[in-house]
């Protein structure tokens, strides 16, 4: 049986019988959308097919360093870190290719867990965009950097001096997608084998860049390949003895890496809703109001699109990252682009997001604030001719500068509150103020560097 014809948990057993495992991986994705997981014996799994499992919640309540929170209400110490049910989902059935016949499976958090599981944040942005009558299908492509590098060796260089695969750069170069072509071929294998299919790979412009574009999908779908092509393109060059990362931004020197996402709506009948040609740049009204409602609410979400300190250091003037919440027609200089077209290519590129958001979370942000727009007809401001970041725009449409000032924005937010619950907004709002905290804590270099002896 083909992983992915997997449709229901008779499937799932199946083709764990067909394939006689005695284990398979199973894992979720957590706030920060890393990918958490462990191996199932085959009896358990079965179990966990009809009944859910037990994973410690400290998953929810711990940081991308395993760092336990301690500022968050759902789990602590406070609560003893009990289990949370996570629910098994058999259409999300791959082969992992290096561990053949190996099955990996995705779950989603449930039970108390349900109200902060980004996956499932995702499904009920989707089921109430459902009943106002919009299916969107979405498409993410992502920057990030490879290195000549080990797990061992950035650390033992302290993340100083690394060696990107290519110096220098050269975007777009044939010669270095040519040299490094069996590290692309193994990661166009993979990505084809796991049903993650890309459909674009290049050399950006910068040292070791390359930038992937991911098949376009239905919504829930679209989130599930783009967050486990991070997981799993990491893998293929690890394996390689490489490194992939996926920060905002690692370098001062060169620009920030993006997470765009490509956003278009069909009705229930699967009609694009997005293209109207008897209107400017075939912009339909319900296009325009999608756009005004992400412009609008851009400022109150941040924190769910620019989701770490490192993500700021790229949200700035000159770097092809946007600073203001503005919109215009096929213009890279700005954090929302709609892209004219046929009924089937009219869209609205997401140029706010960056590499290391998480999809659920991201994709939430945006098909809300979209939903929200035609809820609410909100018409956008005037598009932006030329370049964006010669403009200067009201008040009301500044980005933060901080994750910590993004933080409340998002607690103040009537709409965050509405669309994604008092639960979601106060969790996540809680582990971004702690992640900025954590980063208050430190002392940098450049701290060192300017004050230690002349102060």
């Amino acid at each position: 049986m083909d992983p992915r014809k997997v449709a229901n948990a008779g499937d799932a057993r199946a083709i764990v019988a067909e394939r006689g495992l005695s284990h398979v991986k199973v894992g979720a994705f957590d706030i920060d959308g890393i990918l958490r997981g462990k191996y199932m014996s085959r009896a358990k799994f079965e179990s966990a097919l009809e009944n859910g499992f037990g994973f410690c919640d400290v998953v929810l309540g711990w940081d991308s360093k395993d760092q336990l929170y301690d500022n968050v209400k759902y789990t602590g110490w406070h609560t003893g870190y009990p289990d949370v049910s996570v629910r098994v989902l058999p259409e999300s059935c791959r082969a992992l290719p290096w561990e053949d016949p190996m099955l990996f499976f995705l779950g989603e958090f449930s039970g108390a867990g349900e109200r902060i599981c980004p996956r499932g944040l995702l499904r009920r942005v989707l089921e109430r965009g459902r009943k106002l009558g919009f299916e969107p299908d979405a498409g993410f492509e992502y920057e990030f950097f490879v290195f000549a590098e080990t797990p061992d060796s950035v650390r033992d260089k302290g993340y100083r001096s690394l060696r990107p695969i290519a110096p220098d750069s050269f975007g777009y170069s044939v010669i270095r997608n040519s040299v490094w072509s069996d590290f692309y071929r193994e990661l166009f294998d993979t990505c084809e084998r796991m049903d993650l299919p890309i459909e674009s790979l290049h050399e950006e412009t910068g040292p070791g860049v390359i930038e992937a574009a991911i098949a376009v999908d239905r919504g829930l779908a679209a989130a599930d390949k783009a967050a486990l092509f991070k997981t799993f393109s990491k893998v293929v060059a690890q394996r390689r003895g490489l490194m992939a990362t996926f920060m905002a931004k690692w370098s001062k020197d060169w620009p920030g890496q993006s997470g765009h996402i490509h956003i278009s709506l069909k009705d229930a009948s699967g009609k694009p809703v997005f293209h109207d040609p008897s209107k400017p740049h075939s912009m339909s009204d319900t296009q325009r109001w999608f756009v005004g409602g992400q412009q609008k609410l851009m400022p109150e979400l941040l924190a769910m699109v620019a989701p770490t300190i490192n993500s700021y250091r790229r949200l700035i003037p000159g770097f092809w990252a946007p600073t203001d919440s503005a919109w215009s027609v096929d213009n890279r200089t700005t954090s929302l682009r709609v892209i004219p077209g046929s009924p089937k290519s009219q869209r609205v590129e997401y140029r706010i997001a960056a590499a290391d958001a998480n999809p659920y979370v991201i994709l939430s942000a945006a098909l809300a604030s979209g939903f929200w727009g035609i809820e609410n007809r909100a018409e956008p401001e005037p598009m932006v001719v030329g370049n964006a970041y010669e403009k200067r725009f009201p008040e009301y449409l500044a980005l933060s500068r901080t994750l910590w000032d993004a933080a409340q924005r998002l607690k103040a937010s009537k709409m965050a509150r509405d669309w994604f619950g008092d639960e979601f907004v106060e969790h996540y709002a809680a582990t971004r103020e702690w992640e900025e905290r954590e980063f208050r804590r430190h002392i940098s270099d450049w701290e060192l560097a300017r004050y230690f002896e002349i102060i």
